[in-house]
C-alpha cells in the first residue's frame, strides 16, 4: 500500500505563490518522490497508526519504539490483562509482569509536522522550479553548468539533520 504524499499540490501551489492551475501535471508526482525520500531518511511514515508489539519488560519497564506514543490500548500476558502505567514525561510504559507481554498501543501523527512539510515543499519547489539542475547559463558563447550537488530531489544537509529528530531511537540501557 502507498503512503499519501506528505503535502499536497495545493499545498505546494500555496508556498510557491502560484495557481495550482499553473504547476506543471508532474507536480503530485514529484510530491509522491519528494514524501518518499523524506520518509525513508526520517525512517517514519508521519502517519498515525495503531500497532501491537511482543516486549519482555527490563526491571518493569518497556520504552516503545515507535513515536509519538498517543496511547496505550492493551497490555496483555497470554490474552489476560495487565495492569499498566504509561509515563508520558519518560516515554517508558511500566508493567507488573516479568514475561513478555503484547503491547497494543496507537502512534504517530495525526497531521505532518510543520518542519517535515517545509522540507517536502521546499525539496518539490526545487525540482519543479529547475528541473535540469541548472546552476549558471551564460548565453554569449554558451555556457551552462549544472549543480551537481542538488541533482533530482535530493535533501540538503540542513533537512536531514532536522529529519534527524523524527527518526526511531533504539538504546543500550545494560550492557552484559
Amino acid at each position: 500500500m502507498a503512503l499519501p504524499s506528505l503535502a499536497t499540490v495545493e499545498d505546494l501551489a500555496g508556498w510557491m505563490q502560484v495557481d495550482p492551475g499553473t504547476l506543471p501535471a508532474s507536480a503530485a508526482s514529484t510530491l509522491d518522490m519528494v514524501s518518499a525520500i523524506i520518509r525513508k531518511e526520517a525512517r517514519n511514515s508521519f502517519q498515525r497508526r495503531t500497532t501491537t508489539l511482543r516486549r519482555k519488560p527490563f526491571e518493569g519497564m518497556i520504552r516503545l519504539p515507535l513515536r509519538p506514543v498517543v496511547a496505550v490500548d492493551a497490555v496483555t500476558l497470554e490474552g489476560a490483562p495487565v495492569s499498566y502505567e504509561w509515563d508520558d514525561e519518560t516515554e517508558r510504559l511500566h508493567v507488573r509482569a516479568c514475561a513478555p507481554v503484547s503491547v497494543t498501543f496507537t502512534h504517530g501523527y495525526a497531521q505532518v509536522p510543520g518542519d517535515v512539510l517545509a522540507v517536502a515543499l521546499t525539496a518539490a519547489q526545487r525540482v519543479i522550479s529547475n528541473p535540469n539542475d541548472l546552476r549558471q547559463e551564460t548565453v554569449g558563447s554558451v555556457s551552462v553548468t549544472y549543480a551537481a550537488e542538488t541533482i533530482g530531489a535530493s535533501l540538503s544537509p540542513a533537512d536531514k539533520d532536522l529529519l534527524g529528530r523524527y527518526r526511531r531511537r533504539f538504546a543500550v540501557t545494560r550492557v552484559l
